[in-house]
């Protein structure tokens, strides 16, 4: 009555949910013990985040930077030839037009040394959207002028490096003198250039009419850019000017392209490498759900004892579960956040990386829907593994759970948290699908990580009974090994998993690396031209045979007509609109080299149908390779169109084709009867080979003689072109190891986790035989025996499962003749061994160091 009259009512504060509340205040203690846990989401997490992120921000980059790429809304390309009077004037009436010509050819220095360049002459248009850079600075058009007869260049530094040359100097281009005016530093439109096999060399047409290397059938591509007015410069009429070209001109043969897709194979290629990261993304996270469920199953025994006291004061087990998993979900919260934060950040610091070293079209920001599905990639894997280990100790009576330490259950967890879990997984697998670019490589790749899961189970169950039935051996540390590799709680299942994935990964990797060398260097020496020759003018084909025959005598020459096509329709069927497998869309993509015969080439040998008569002179024919031909869904019969010069030529498929590129040497896809072209104004290609196996050609005094007489031909030397492949092969090998590093680093992270998770089993072990007399020698030498046997079987698996994934790649991905490389793959299986008896010893050291008083007293 006196201090508490009147005193207003107090309204206790909102409490959480009993589940929450404790499992928050369960927290309070830390993470202790979920490193390895945090570290497996966080990793895949970040790789699936990252890789998506940066994906999307180069695919905005090409959406956004299109007209700069292509350099207008729309592209109109011819090849051999420019565009006709009537071809022009409806370009010119549709908007502003800027037109540049492509082709390769040789930079001769007055030293004489020749370097091939990839030549691109441009108008007084150019650029009409954003800037060519050059050192020293100037605008384009003046660098470009001519100045007392000579005309200027702007060339890519490699060249200058490659001649011994530097800006101011001049070099000879076909008939023309080029003086070499600055360095080119970028160029607006590079990336719908391609890659090429020589420096960019930029001049003006007037430059390249003067050097006289355009002649008729040359092969030169003629583009022309159009820029629309900005009013009319929507979508819309994007698509009624391509249409109208097609409607208007449709013999025209040109590749139109729009700035909506202005890098056609670059967007594929950024697509396809998105899928692959992403699996290897995926990859990490699967390992790393091993390291979840490790981390979990040590996490339940050490909260066995809070486990007991729940269950004594009422708590049913559902609820004992509900407040652990969400602990655990928790957990795996925090390193979701780590892992979306990393992958933000990915796309700034590839942009801040490759902005001075590629001309990417990268617009980093934050993707919310990428990073809200890597958010459920990593919610998924945890709740998948956490629920298996979790659910044990739903129907364990308290008495149980206190003697779990020495007598472990071995009850597997209720079926509804196996149900669950299979929830889980099914809703990773429709994740992983539905998010995929090719859903059909993402279910095989799901379906090779079931089978691989479930074959290292197999494994590890083998290893056990095996181990459980070899006699007991009479020396103490073998004994003891061989006890522990079969024993309940053994380390087994989860370090053959974790070591078998990483291993099968290493070797996969270095038999696939080995054969891509291997195809890029084996068949070179014995079979390969040495050069190749182009743009051989008709009437000088034979005086250019000759020469080379007096030049190069212990060569073979090998010439050929060419001429540059594209294929209009098959069967019918537009080539736009047919549907072509992605493994043979190429050839409906561009234009084709293209030749006539009158009897099959070398290295071809006809396999369904018949060559045509020498003297045939009936309606055009063609011969098709014929396992393009089966991708294509063509055979003998069907007809297809191409357009040559400006002309569409229908041909009626009279045989199907083995032919064996390997060689190098000259052969097409499409071969026509020599009466298709009759008339046609065309060039020659030539190949020069070394008479005998190891034999050479003088390939410097060859290109030096070339350079005097021939100036108008092109050489390219093979060993050049195979060095520039073997150059981007190294770095997308690079790339995919770089890659792959995430799904190793997740191994070694789950090993790692699997050897902790063992630590209390091993402390009681070590305690109890010191006190029985072992010494810190006999229980090192009986864990090394231990490693070393789980390290050798599953290394062996890995190597085996490596070898047989990487023929499967190779031969039926790639397309290449498999060779058994065992080099690299068995140093990656040596490394295994000994990183696992490595990281096994290191654990186990300290634990060995432990004075047993103090652990006795607790057990």
């Amino acid at each position: 009555m006196h201090g508490f009259v009147g005193a207003p009512a107090s309204h206790p504060a909102p409490r959480l949910p009993l589940v929450p509340r404790l499992a928050l205040r369960e927290l309070r203690g830390g993470l202790r013990g979920f490193g390895v846990f945090l570290a497996c989401i966080a990793l895949g997490v970040a790789a699936i985040a990252g890789v998506s992120s940066v994906s999307r921000s180069l695919t905005e980059g090409l959406a956004v930077e299109g007209r700069r790429i292509l350099g207008g809304d729309l592209a109109f390309s011819l090849v051999q030839r420019e565009a006709s009077l009537e071809e022009r004037a409806f370009l010119d009436g549709a908007g502003r037009v800027s037109a540049i010509a492509t082709l390769r050819a040789m930079a001769i220095a007055d030293t004489g040394e020749s370097a091939l360049v990839e030549v691109k002459a441009v108008d007084g248009a150019y650029p009409m959207i954003g800037a060519v850079e050059s050192e020293p600075a100037a605008s384009v058009q003046e660098l470009l002028a001519e100045r007392d007869g000579t005309y200027g260049a702007l060339v890519d530094p490699v060249l200058l490096d490659r001649l011994g040359l530097a800006v101011g100097d001049v070099v000879s281009l076909g008939n023309a003198r080029v003086a070499l005016r600055a360095r080119l530093v970028s160029e607006p439109d590079k990336i719908a250039a391609g890659v090429g096999f020589g420096p960019r060399l930029l001049m003006s047409q007037e430059g390249l009419a003067a050097s006289g290397l355009v002649q008729p059938g040359s092969l030169v591509r003629w583009t022309y850019r159009v820029a629309l007015p900005g009013a009319s410069g929507g979508e819309r009429a994007l698509e009624r000017l391509e249409a109208e070209a097609r409607q208007r001109l449709p013999d025209a043969g040109w590749q139109i392209r729009s700035r909506n897709n202005a890098s056609p194979q670059f967007a594929r290629n950024i697509e396809r490498f998105t899928q692959f990261l992403t699996l290897v993304g995926l990859t990490a996270l699967m390992v790393g759900g091993v390291g979840v469920a490790n981390a979990v199953n040590a996490f339940v025994e050490r909260k066995l004892h809070s486990i007991a006291t729940l269950k004594s004061l009422g708590a049913p087990g559902g609820q004992v579960v509900a407040v652990y998993l969400t602990q655990v979900m928790i957990i795996a919260a925090v390193g979701i956040a780590i892992g979306l934060a990393v992958g933000a950040a990915m796309p700034f610091a590839v942009a801040h990386a490759a902005k001075s070293l590629l001309p990417l079209p990268l617009t980093p920001g934050l993707a919310p829907l990428e990073l809200a599905v890597a958010a459920l990639y990593g919610f998924l894997t945890a709740l998948a593994f956490a629920l298996g280990p979790l659910g044990r100790a739903h129907d364990v009576p308290v008495s149980a759970l206190f003697r779990d330490e020495v007598d472990p259950a071995a009850k597997g967890p209720r079926l509804r948290y196996r149900l669950a879990s299979l929830a889980a997984v099914a809703a990773l697998v429709a994740v992983a699908v539905v998010f995929a670019y090719d859903r059909r490589v993402a279910l095989i790749f799901i379906a090779a990580a079931a089978g691989a899961f479930l074959l290292l189970r197999l494994v590890a169950l083998g290893l056990m009974a095996l181990a459980r039935r070899l006699p007991r051996p009479r020396r103490t540390a073998p004994r003891l090994a061989l006890g522990n590799i079969h024993r309940p709680g053994a380390l087994t299942p989860s370090l053959v998993l974790s070591l078998g994935l990483g291993v099968t990964l290493l070797v996969a990797l270095a038999m696939i690396d080995a054969n891509i060398r291997g195809q890029l260097t084996r068949a070179l020496p014995a079979q390969a031209p040495s050069f190749f020759f182009l743009d051989i003018q008709n009437g000088e084909a034979d005086r250019f045979e000759a020469f080379l025959a007096r030049e190069a005598p212990q060569g073979t020459v090998e010439r050929v007509p060419m001429m540059r096509g594209r294929v209009v329709s098959l069967k019918g069927i537009r080539a736009s609109d047919y549907k072509a497998p992605e493994e043979a869309a190429w050839v409906l993509e561009g234009d084709r080299g293209l030749t006539y015969a009158a009897k099959p080439p070398e290295g071809s040998t006809v396999v369904v149908g018949e060559w045509w008569p020498a003297d045939y002179a009936g309606e055009p024919l063609v011969s098709f390779d014929r396992e393009l031909a089966q991708e294509l869904d063509l055979t003998v019969g069907d007809r297809l169109v191409v357009n040559v010069l400006g002309r569409n030529i229908e041909a009626r498929i009279a045989n199907l084709r083995t032919v064996e590129w390997r060689t190098l040497g000259i052969n097409f896809v499409m071969v026509f009867s020599p009466n298709t072209f009759a008339g046609a104004p065309h060039m020659h290609l030539a190949t020069l080979t070394a008479n005998g196996v190891g034999k050479r050609v003088d390939e410097g005094a060859v290109m030096r003689a070339l350079a005097k007489e021939f100036p108008m031909v092109t050489s390219v030397r093979v060993r050049d072109a195979l060095d520039a492949v073997n150059d981007v092969v190294s770095q997308l090998a690079i790339a995919v190891r770089a890659a792959s590093s995430v799904a190793l680093a997740a191994s070694l992270l789950v090993l790692g986790g699997a050897l902790a998770a063992g630590h209390q089993a091993r402390l009681h072990d070590a305690v109890v035989l010191k006190t029985l007399g072992a010494t810190r020698a006999r229980l090192i030498g009986a864990f090394s025996l231990e490693y070393g046997a789980l390290g050798s079987a599953t290394a062996f698996f890995g190597f085996i499962a490596g070898t047989i994934s990487a023929y499967v790649i190779v031969t039926r991905v790639m397309r290449l003749s498999f060779t058994f490389e065992p080099g690299g793959a068995l140093a990656a299986a040596l490394l295994a061994i000994v990183v696992t008896i490595g990281l096994g010893l290191a654990g186990t050291w300290r634990i060995l160091g432990q004075k047993p008083a103090p652990y006795l007293r607790n057990l």
